[in-house]
């Protein structure tokens, strides 16, 4: 693990240039009971859509398991030499927050210094799974295979815990995240014993951020107790996306008139107000009686295409033309996502950018 070595760093937005995306090729059944062969299927659309603009870089565990990703992507149409393989052996393919978060180093005075290093967050299964080893593993095997500095990001002598998912921001100085995900004390602790105050500390120092926004709470059925990317994402510098249940006996409504009320109050680094998009929630679906964590706001930023979960839903029409008005260089594309939200996520979830270097 290299240091800082005094140099400042940013967090580059997920709609700037990347160089590729990193997916973790889908392998335990756990996470989609009955459907692994179909979400394979998924992943191969996933990769379809993406490969025109950036490259692939895909986690596997095995020659044998490189092998039959190979086919799918092939029979799915993905160029061979769109992916690259990386066989690093993982528990989970939940990339947002088991995968490298890149950061780009900048030199005194704020000028970039262009190039990129991986930040060195510690994972721990959301605070709430014993499987987590071989995820952990990720940020340091992701270094010395891109040969990119990895550096510390350590709080009172220990790693600080963080997923990418609990974290969005817009790559000028701002970061959205909750109060659930971060500073609840009794439930999926990430970081015992840090404040408010000093978790604010780290995230300005690990990711270059000057400006964090707290919201409440996330949507029902979120695993992760609170991930913002279920709910409110940045789509460019001033604006961002928020869910809406019109329901009011759901309980998603009042959770997300809650944090837009805290929106509205809120500032961006610049001292302006951010714009607020509301997107719709879909029907609630349910596997077992077990609420699923559907929301149009998990879609993923490419190169080439901005992804969006779809459910069959008759909303899945409002939530892709709103967002084709907010990414207008970009053709927006639904996914659908019926199955995958059974492994209690979706696309942005599945995904992690590298920013082009």
């Amino acid at each position: 693990m290299t240091t800082d070595r005094g140099m400042a760093v940013r967090m580059p937005a997920e709609w700037e240039p990347h160089a590729a995306t990193w997916l973790g090729w889908p392998h335990n059944p756990t996470d989609w009971p009955g459907k692994l062969p179909v979400i394979q299927w998924v992943y191969g659309e996933i990769c379809r859509k993406l490969a025109p603009g950036e490259k692939l870089h895909i986690l596997v565990n095995s020659a044998r398991h490189q092998a039959a990703a190979r086919g799918v992507l092939a029979a799915a149409g993905v160029p061979a030499r769109a992916a690259r393989f990386f066989q690093f052996p993982t528990n989970r393919g939940w990339t947002r927050d088991t995968g490298p978060i890149f950061v780009r180093r900048v030199a005194a005075g704020g000028k970039e210094a262009g190039g990129l290093a991986i930040r060195g967050f510690r994972f721990n299964a959301w605070a709430k799974y014993p499987d987590w080893r071989r995820d952990a593993k990720l940020a340091a095997s992701s270094a010395r295979a891109l040969r990119m500095p990895l550096l510390p990001a350590q709080v009172a002598g220990r790693g600080l815990v963080l997923e990418g998912g609990s974290i969005d921001v817009n790559g000028r100085g701002t970061l959205l995240t909750t109060e659930e995900c971060l500073l609840d004390p009794r439930v999926q602790v990430r970081n015992p014993g840090l404040s408010r105050v000093e978790i604010e500390a780290a995230l300005r120092r690990f990711l270059g951020v000057t400006n964090i926004l707290w919201l409440g709470r996330g949507i029902a059925g979120d695993d992760t107790h609170g991930h913002v990317d279920d709910f409110c994402r940045f789509v460019n510098p001033r604006t961002v996306v928020l869910a809406r249940e019109t329901d009011h006996s759901d309980p998603n409504h009042r959770v997300l008139e809650e944090n837009r009320e805290r929106l509205e109050g809120m500032r961006l680094e610049n001292d302006g107000k951010p714009e607020v998009v509301r997107l719709p929630m879909p029907a609630p679906l349910y596997f077992e009686r077990l609420r699923l964590p559907a929301s149009y706001a998990n879609f993923y930023i490419g190169n080439s295409a901005v992804l969006v979960p779809t459910f069959n839903d008759p909303k899945d029409r409002i939530a892709l033309g709103t967002l084709a008005e907010l990414f207008p260089g970009r053709p927006v594309v639904g996914i659908h996502s019926v199955d995958l939200v059974l492994g209690l996520g979706t696309l942005h979830c599945l995904t992690q950018q590298q920013p082009a270097d």
